[in-house]
């Protein structure tokens, strides 16, 4: 293959993160991230990530400006805290006083992404 892009370092230092969170996990995701075209404009990539996945992170100078995305690097570590937990989210609900109040959750209906 050889393909290789550019971006920021919190974001490649994520990627190498959820990549090996989504192995353990058996499961792969497609996830698009921001990076550095030749000329220096900005574009998108979109990676294939899962137990097959063969990632590499380097070093590379760039007279161009790191590229940073805190709101994506955020996402990714989200991710990976739902994979380690098991894929399940856990939803806190008030716990009514008296068993003739109690308050129906169906957690398997419960779906977040």
């Amino acid at each position: 293959m050889g393909d290789s892009v550019l971006t920021g370092t919190a974001i490649a230092e994520a990627l190498l993160d959820l990549a090996r969170a989504l192995a353990q996990a058996q499961t792969a995701e497609t996830v698009e991230i921001p990076t550095r075209l030749d000329d220096g404009a900005i574009g998108r990539s979109t990676l294939l990530l899962g137990p097959a996945s063969q990632m590499v992170a380097d070093t590379e100078e760039s007279p161009y400006d790191e590229i940073v995305d805190d709101a994506l690097v955020q996402r990714l570590h989200a991710q990976i805290g739902e994979l380690a937990a098991g894929g399940r989210v856990v939803v806190a609900a008030p716990i009514p006083v008296g068993d003739d109040q109690a308050v129906p959750l169906d957690i398997d209906a419960l779906h977040l992404s």
